[in-house]
């Protein structure tokens, strides 16, 4: 399976379902070619785990100036947030 990638769907952010958990949309390409969208759905116990994981691995590099603080909605133009 070389040459597939899974990568963030631009402009569209993670978000909850009806169901409580929480979805990132994803693309799903080969050869610089999208073939699908698909949702990476995490249970909140998940997205904790995931969130702990993210943290250990940067654990040794300093945040960028502009990273928002941990827990906070990152807030855009015209109002939108994104977690």
């Amino acid at each position: 399976m070389t040459g597939w990638q899974v990568g963030p769907v631009p402009g569209r952010g993670l978000h909850r379902t009806r169901n409580g958990e929480l979805a990132l949309p994803l693309h799903i390409s080969s050869d610089g070619q999208r073939h699908a969208i698909a949702e990476l759905e995490l249970t909140p116990a998940e997205a904790e785990q995931l969130h702990a994981a993210l943290c250990y691995a940067l654990g040794e590099q300093p945040p960028p100036e502009d990273a928002p603080e941990c827990r906070q909605p990152v807030h855009f133009p015209g109002g939108r947030h994104r977690y």
